[in-house]
Protein backbone atom coordinates (compact mmCIF):
# COMPACT_ATOMS: atom_id res chain seq x y z
CA UNK A 1 0.00 0.00 0.00
CA UNK A 2 1.21 3.63 -0.87
CA UNK A 3 1.00 6.63 0.59
CA UNK A 4 0.75 9.95 -1.27
CA UNK A 5 3.89 11.05 -1.54
CA UNK A 6 4.78 13.37 -4.16
CA UNK A 7 8.23 12.90 -4.88
CA UNK A 8 10.94 13.85 -7.37
CA UNK A 9 13.77 12.17 -9.44
CA UNK A 10 16.06 14.74 -8.24
CA UNK A 11 15.35 14.27 -4.43
CA UNK A 12 17.44 10.77 -4.85
CA UNK A 13 20.59 12.75 -6.56
CA UNK A 14 24.06 12.76 -4.99
CA UNK A 15 27.29 13.04 -5.96
CA UNK A 16 30.16 9.46 -6.24
CA UNK A 17 33.45 9.59 -7.05
CA UNK A 18 34.26 7.17 -9.62
CA UNK A 19 37.13 5.65 -8.05
CA UNK A 20 34.40 3.98 -5.52
CA UNK A 21 32.49 2.22 -8.59
CA UNK A 22 33.70 -1.31 -7.76
CA UNK A 23 35.21 -3.51 -10.78
CA UNK A 24 36.08 -6.15 -9.26
CA UNK A 25 34.69 -8.40 -6.41
CA UNK A 26 36.65 -9.00 -3.40
CA UNK A 27 37.49 -12.40 -2.60
CA UNK A 28 36.25 -14.70 -0.17
CA UNK A 29 33.17 -13.21 -1.31
CA UNK A 30 32.54 -12.83 2.37
CA UNK A 31 35.49 -10.29 3.14
CA UNK A 32 33.36 -7.56 1.80
CA UNK A 33 32.34 -4.82 3.80
CA UNK A 34 28.98 -4.34 5.32
CA UNK A 35 27.51 -0.95 7.09
CA UNK A 36 24.72 -2.07 9.51
CA UNK A 37 22.24 0.54 10.53
CA UNK A 38 19.34 -0.50 13.27
CA UNK A 39 16.31 1.91 13.20
CA UNK A 40 15.29 1.71 16.32
CA UNK A 41 18.45 3.01 17.83
CA UNK A 42 20.12 4.76 14.93
CA UNK A 43 23.01 3.02 15.65
CA UNK A 44 25.88 2.62 12.62
CA UNK A 45 28.38 -0.09 13.20
CA UNK A 46 31.24 -1.28 10.39
CA UNK A 47 31.74 -4.95 10.14
CA UNK A 48 32.38 -7.50 7.36
CA UNK A 49 29.75 -9.62 5.65
CA UNK A 50 31.41 -12.69 7.32
CA UNK A 51 30.51 -11.12 10.99
CA UNK A 52 26.85 -11.21 9.69
CA UNK A 53 25.98 -13.45 11.91
CA UNK A 54 27.13 -11.28 15.02
CA UNK A 55 23.62 -9.14 14.17
CA UNK A 56 21.11 -12.06 12.62
CA UNK A 57 19.55 -14.18 16.19
CA UNK A 58 18.23 -17.46 16.22
CA UNK A 59 14.87 -17.84 14.53
CA UNK A 60 15.40 -15.25 11.86
CA UNK A 61 14.67 -15.79 8.46
CA UNK A 62 16.92 -15.26 5.35
CA UNK A 63 14.94 -14.82 2.46
CA UNK A 64 17.18 -15.35 -0.89
CA UNK A 65 16.61 -15.30 -4.84
CA UNK A 66 17.29 -18.02 -6.12
CA UNK A 67 17.33 -16.71 -9.74
CA UNK A 68 20.43 -17.96 -12.52
CA UNK A 69 22.04 -15.34 -14.70
CA UNK A 70 21.59 -16.62 -18.02
CA UNK A 71 25.09 -16.14 -19.87
CA UNK A 72 23.17 -14.38 -22.78
CA UNK A 73 25.20 -12.00 -24.40
CA UNK A 74 26.09 -12.75 -27.90
CA UNK A 75 28.25 -10.61 -30.18
CA UNK A 76 28.69 -10.98 -33.91
CA UNK A 77 28.67 -9.59 -37.19
CA UNK A 78 25.95 -8.35 -39.82
CA UNK A 79 26.33 -9.11 -43.75
CA UNK A 80 27.62 -6.16 -43.95
CA UNK A 81 30.40 -6.37 -41.64
CA UNK A 82 29.35 -4.36 -38.82
CA UNK A 83 29.69 -5.06 -35.37
CA UNK A 84 26.17 -6.40 -33.09
CA UNK A 85 25.05 -7.30 -29.49
CA UNK A 86 22.39 -9.41 -28.73
CA UNK A 87 20.76 -9.79 -25.03
CA UNK A 88 18.49 -12.75 -25.10
CA UNK A 89 16.01 -11.46 -22.84
CA UNK A 90 13.72 -14.68 -22.93
CA UNK A 91 11.05 -16.57 -24.76
CA UNK A 92 9.42 -14.07 -27.49
CA UNK A 93 5.19 -14.97 -27.96
CA UNK A 94 5.73 -16.85 -31.00
CA UNK A 95 7.14 -20.09 -30.55
CA UNK A 96 10.59 -20.80 -31.18
CA UNK A 97 11.63 -16.95 -31.30
CA UNK A 98 13.06 -15.30 -28.45
CA UNK A 99 13.53 -11.44 -27.27
CA UNK A 100 16.50 -10.28 -27.42
CA UNK A 101 17.88 -6.78 -27.17
CA UNK A 102 19.87 -5.63 -30.02
CA UNK A 103 22.44 -3.45 -31.09
CA UNK A 104 22.29 -1.01 -32.63
CA UNK A 105 18.27 -2.14 -33.41
CA UNK A 106 17.61 0.90 -35.51
CA UNK A 107 19.56 -0.74 -38.41
CA UNK A 108 18.22 -3.95 -38.61
CA UNK A 109 16.01 -5.42 -41.22
CA UNK A 110 13.54 -8.03 -40.89
CA UNK A 111 14.98 -11.16 -41.99
CA UNK A 112 18.78 -10.38 -41.53
CA UNK A 113 20.81 -13.16 -40.72
CA UNK A 114 23.85 -12.33 -38.43
CA UNK A 115 26.29 -14.63 -37.83
CA UNK A 116 27.02 -14.59 -33.58
CA UNK A 117 30.33 -15.76 -31.91
CA UNK A 118 32.75 -16.57 -34.81
CA UNK A 119 30.35 -18.27 -36.60
CA UNK A 120 29.44 -20.76 -33.65
CA UNK A 121 25.52 -19.61 -34.03
CA UNK A 122 23.88 -17.76 -35.94
CA UNK A 123 20.28 -15.37 -35.48
CA UNK A 124 17.80 -14.40 -37.72
CA UNK A 125 15.80 -10.99 -37.26
CA UNK A 126 12.08 -11.73 -37.44
CA UNK A 127 10.51 -8.52 -35.97
CA UNK A 128 10.74 -5.13 -34.25
CA UNK A 129 7.58 -5.21 -31.78
CA UNK A 130 6.28 -1.73 -30.74
CA UNK A 131 5.45 -0.70 -27.13
CA UNK A 132 2.63 0.16 -25.44
CA UNK A 133 2.27 3.72 -27.31
CA UNK A 134 2.89 2.50 -30.61
CA UNK A 135 6.74 3.39 -30.66
CA UNK A 136 8.96 0.57 -31.98
CA UNK A 137 10.94 -1.37 -29.01
CA UNK A 138 14.78 -2.02 -28.50
CA UNK A 139 14.19 -5.12 -28.43
CA UNK A 140 13.47 -7.72 -31.79
CA UNK A 141 12.53 -11.23 -31.54
CA UNK A 142 14.79 -13.66 -33.41
CA UNK A 143 15.81 -16.84 -34.33
CA UNK A 144 18.73 -18.28 -32.88
CA UNK A 145 20.32 -21.95 -33.18
CA UNK A 146 23.90 -23.73 -34.13
CA UNK A 147 23.81 -23.84 -37.78
CA UNK A 148 25.93 -27.52 -36.85
CA UNK A 149 23.46 -28.75 -34.66
CA UNK A 150 20.14 -26.40 -35.73
CA UNK A 151 17.73 -28.79 -32.83
CA UNK A 152 20.03 -27.97 -29.87
CA UNK A 153 17.71 -25.60 -27.02
CA UNK A 154 18.97 -22.23 -27.10
CA UNK A 155 19.53 -22.58 -23.11
CA UNK A 156 22.22 -25.10 -23.40
CA UNK A 157 24.53 -23.08 -26.18
CA UNK A 158 23.63 -20.13 -24.15
CA UNK A 159 25.85 -22.49 -21.33
CA UNK A 160 28.08 -22.99 -23.76
CA UNK A 161 28.62 -19.88 -26.13
CA UNK A 162 27.19 -16.98 -23.97
CA UNK A 163 28.70 -14.38 -22.27
CA UNK A 164 28.00 -12.78 -19.05
CA UNK A 165 25.90 -10.12 -19.52
CA UNK A 166 27.61 -7.55 -16.72
CA UNK A 167 26.22 -3.79 -15.47
CA UNK A 168 27.86 -1.30 -17.88
CA UNK A 169 29.24 0.31 -15.11
CA UNK A 170 31.68 -2.92 -14.57
CA UNK A 171 34.05 -1.84 -17.75
CA UNK A 172 35.22 -5.15 -19.67
CA UNK A 173 37.01 -5.23 -23.23
CA UNK A 174 33.57 -5.09 -25.64
CA UNK A 175 34.24 -8.87 -26.79
CA UNK A 176 35.69 -10.25 -23.38
CA UNK A 177 34.33 -12.79 -21.11
CA UNK A 178 36.84 -13.54 -18.28
CA UNK A 179 35.93 -16.82 -16.87
CA UNK A 180 36.26 -14.33 -13.17
CA UNK A 181 32.52 -12.86 -13.91
CA UNK A 182 31.36 -16.16 -15.64
CA UNK A 183 31.45 -17.72 -11.79
CA UNK A 184 31.57 -14.29 -9.27
CA UNK A 185 28.77 -12.95 -11.14
CA UNK A 186 26.26 -15.82 -9.76
CA UNK A 187 25.13 -16.55 -6.15
CA UNK A 188 26.49 -19.88 -4.44
CA UNK A 189 23.19 -20.83 -3.92
CA UNK A 190 21.81 -19.69 -7.84
CA UNK A 191 19.39 -22.48 -9.55
CA UNK A 192 16.69 -20.80 -12.05
CA UNK A 193 17.85 -19.66 -15.12
CA UNK A 194 16.27 -16.47 -16.52
CA UNK A 195 18.20 -13.07 -14.98
CA UNK A 196 20.20 -11.05 -17.37
CA UNK A 197 21.53 -9.21 -14.25
CA UNK A 198 22.83 -10.90 -10.69
CA UNK A 199 20.66 -10.40 -7.64
CA UNK A 200 24.06 -8.39 -5.53
CA UNK A 201 23.33 -8.90 -2.02
CA UNK A 202 23.17 -12.24 -2.55
CA UNK A 203 26.66 -12.67 -4.27
CA UNK A 204 28.38 -11.95 -0.81
CA UNK A 205 27.25 -15.33 0.69
CA UNK A 206 29.77 -18.19 0.59
CA UNK A 207 28.68 -21.84 1.32
CA UNK A 208 30.25 -21.45 5.20
CA UNK A 209 29.05 -18.41 6.09
CA UNK A 210 25.45 -19.89 5.25
CA UNK A 211 26.49 -23.22 7.35
CA UNK A 212 27.39 -20.85 10.46
CA UNK A 213 23.91 -19.11 9.74
CA UNK A 214 21.95 -22.11 9.77
CA UNK A 215 24.00 -23.82 13.08
CA UNK A 216 22.91 -20.68 14.68
CA UNK A 217 19.48 -20.88 14.10
CA UNK A 218 18.63 -18.77 10.90
CA UNK A 219 16.92 -20.17 8.91
CA UNK A 220 16.70 -19.82 4.87
CA UNK A 221 14.05 -19.60 2.28
CA UNK A 222 13.99 -19.03 -1.51
CA UNK A 223 12.10 -16.60 -3.68
CA UNK A 224 12.43 -16.47 -7.18
CA UNK A 225 12.52 -13.12 -9.52
CA UNK A 226 14.12 -12.80 -12.92
CA UNK A 227 15.99 -9.53 -12.68
CA UNK A 228 15.14 -7.80 -16.22
CA UNK A 229 16.47 -5.40 -18.34
CA UNK A 230 14.42 -2.58 -16.76
CA UNK A 231 17.09 -2.70 -13.80
CA UNK A 232 19.46 -0.97 -16.08
CA UNK A 233 17.24 1.59 -17.31
CA UNK A 234 17.11 5.31 -16.33
CA UNK A 235 14.28 6.71 -14.49
CA UNK A 236 13.29 9.53 -17.27
CA UNK A 237 10.54 11.39 -15.58
CA UNK A 238 11.44 13.67 -12.22
CA UNK A 239 8.01 13.47 -11.38
CA UNK A 240 7.77 9.70 -9.88
CA UNK A 241 4.12 9.34 -10.08
CA UNK A 242 5.01 9.50 -14.09
CA UNK A 243 7.05 6.69 -13.80
CA UNK A 244 5.83 3.43 -15.07
CA UNK A 245 7.65 0.16 -13.34
CA UNK A 246 9.57 -2.40 -15.24
CA UNK A 247 8.04 -5.59 -15.22
CA UNK A 248 9.62 -9.03 -13.50
CA UNK A 249 8.47 -12.60 -13.51
CA UNK A 250 8.45 -13.90 -9.58
CA UNK A 251 7.63 -17.22 -7.95
CA UNK A 252 6.84 -17.14 -4.39
CA UNK A 253 6.90 -21.09 -3.03
CA UNK A 254 4.56 -22.28 -0.53
CA UNK A 255 7.61 -23.31 1.31
CA UNK A 256 8.52 -19.75 1.86
CA UNK A 257 5.38 -18.37 2.29
CA UNK A 258 5.16 -21.40 5.70
CA UNK A 259 8.62 -20.34 6.48
CA UNK A 260 7.60 -16.44 6.92
CA UNK A 261 4.85 -17.65 9.07
CA UNK A 262 7.07 -19.75 10.98
CA UNK A 263 9.34 -16.92 11.62
CA UNK A 264 6.85 -14.75 12.58
CA UNK A 265 5.20 -17.39 15.37
CA UNK A 266 8.84 -17.59 17.34
CA UNK A 267 9.40 -13.75 17.15
CA UNK A 268 11.88 -13.56 14.29
CA UNK A 269 13.05 -11.23 11.52
CA UNK A 270 12.37 -11.72 7.91
CA UNK A 271 15.33 -10.20 6.65
CA UNK A 272 15.39 -9.85 2.51
CA UNK A 273 18.68 -10.41 0.94
CA UNK A 274 18.34 -8.10 -1.71
CA UNK A 275 15.53 -5.54 -3.46
CA UNK A 276 14.33 -8.62 -5.89
CA UNK A 277 13.89 -10.49 -2.59
CA UNK A 278 11.88 -7.72 -1.49
CA UNK A 279 9.56 -6.75 -3.78
CA UNK A 280 8.63 -10.50 -4.60
CA UNK A 281 7.41 -10.77 -0.89
CA UNK A 282 6.03 -7.18 -0.51
CA UNK A 283 4.07 -7.97 -3.93
CA UNK A 284 2.89 -10.96 -2.19
CA UNK A 285 1.67 -9.40 1.20
CA UNK A 286 -2.33 -9.28 1.71
CA UNK A 287 -3.98 -7.29 3.55
CA UNK A 288 -4.52 -9.37 6.37
CA UNK A 289 -0.79 -9.42 7.19
CA UNK A 290 -0.42 -13.02 5.08
CA UNK A 291 1.36 -14.13 2.09
CA UNK A 292 0.01 -15.82 -0.95
CA UNK A 293 2.30 -18.15 -2.56
CA UNK A 294 2.07 -18.11 -6.59
CA UNK A 295 3.71 -16.89 -9.58
CA UNK A 296 3.35 -14.12 -12.06
CA UNK A 297 4.62 -10.53 -12.65
CA UNK A 298 5.47 -6.98 -10.45
CA UNK A 299 5.46 -3.91 -11.24
CA UNK A 300 5.86 -3.17 -7.73
CA UNK A 301 7.71 0.68 -7.25
CA UNK A 302 8.84 1.68 -3.62
CA UNK A 303 8.94 4.46 -2.58
CA UNK A 304 8.98 6.78 0.63
CA UNK A 305 5.61 6.18 1.89
CA UNK A 306 5.52 2.34 1.15
CA UNK A 307 3.70 0.08 3.94
CA UNK A 308 5.68 -2.41 4.47
CA UNK A 309 4.08 -5.92 5.55
CA UNK A 310 6.79 -8.05 5.33
CA UNK A 311 10.12 -7.33 5.28
CA UNK A 312 11.82 -6.07 8.94
CA UNK A 313 15.59 -6.18 7.25
CA UNK A 314 17.27 -5.89 4.30
CA UNK A 315 20.52 -6.78 3.19
CA UNK A 316 21.21 -4.54 -0.52
CA UNK A 317 24.21 -3.21 -2.39
CA UNK A 318 25.07 0.75 -2.31
CA UNK A 319 22.56 1.68 -5.43
CA UNK A 320 22.80 4.32 -8.69
CA UNK A 321 22.08 7.99 -8.03
CA UNK A 322 18.26 8.53 -8.70
CA UNK A 323 17.98 4.84 -9.77
CA UNK A 324 14.42 2.95 -8.25
CA UNK A 325 16.78 1.25 -6.18
CA UNK A 326 18.09 3.86 -4.25
CA UNK A 327 14.44 4.83 -3.98
CA UNK A 328 13.22 1.35 -2.29
CA UNK A 329 15.87 1.86 0.18
CA UNK A 330 14.70 5.33 0.97
CA UNK A 331 11.45 4.28 1.18
CA UNK A 332 12.65 1.43 3.64
CA UNK A 333 14.43 3.94 6.36
CA UNK A 334 13.45 7.20 5.51
CA UNK A 335 15.04 9.54 2.79
CA UNK A 336 17.26 12.00 5.37
CA UNK A 337 18.73 8.62 6.69
CA UNK A 338 19.27 7.04 3.40
CA UNK A 339 20.96 10.72 1.92
CA UNK A 340 22.92 10.22 5.70
CA UNK A 341 24.03 6.55 5.73
CA UNK A 342 25.01 6.76 1.73
CA UNK A 343 27.61 9.62 2.99
CA UNK A 344 28.55 7.89 5.63
CA UNK A 345 29.38 4.97 3.03
CA UNK A 346 31.15 7.54 0.45
CA UNK A 347 33.09 9.17 3.13
CA UNK A 348 34.21 5.76 4.61
CA UNK A 349 34.96 4.45 0.52
CA UNK A 350 32.95 1.63 0.58
CA UNK A 351 32.76 0.47 -2.21
CA UNK A 352 29.02 0.88 -4.77
CA UNK A 353 27.16 -1.00 -6.88
CA UNK A 354 27.13 -5.10 -8.44
CA UNK A 355 30.98 -5.71 -7.16
CA UNK A 356 31.00 -3.47 -4.18
CA UNK A 357 30.19 -3.06 -0.28
CA UNK A 358 26.84 -4.25 1.29
CA UNK A 359 24.66 -2.55 4.07
CA UNK A 360 22.19 -4.42 6.45
CA UNK A 361 19.65 -2.15 7.36
CA UNK A 362 16.98 -3.47 10.11
CA UNK A 363 13.56 -1.94 10.91
CA UNK A 364 12.53 -4.61 13.10
CA UNK A 365 13.19 -5.43 17.04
Amino acid sequence: MLRALRMKLSDFDFELPAELIAQEAVEPRDAARLLVHELASARTTHARVRELERFLAPGDLLVVNDTRVRPARLCGRRASGGAVELLVLGPAPVAGLWRAWVRPAKRLKPGEELELEGGALRARAVERPRGEGGELAQEWWVAIDDPAQPTRALEELLEQRGRMPLPPYIERAPESDPARDRERYQTVYARTSGAIAAPTAGLHFTPELLARLAARGVERASVTLHVGLGTFQPVAVDDLAQHVMHSEDYVLPSETVDAVARARARGGRVVAVGTTSLRVLESCARDAGGLAPGSGSTRLFVTPGFDFRVVDALLTNFHLPRSTLVMLVAAFVGLERQRALYAAAIAERYRFFSYGDAQLLIRGP
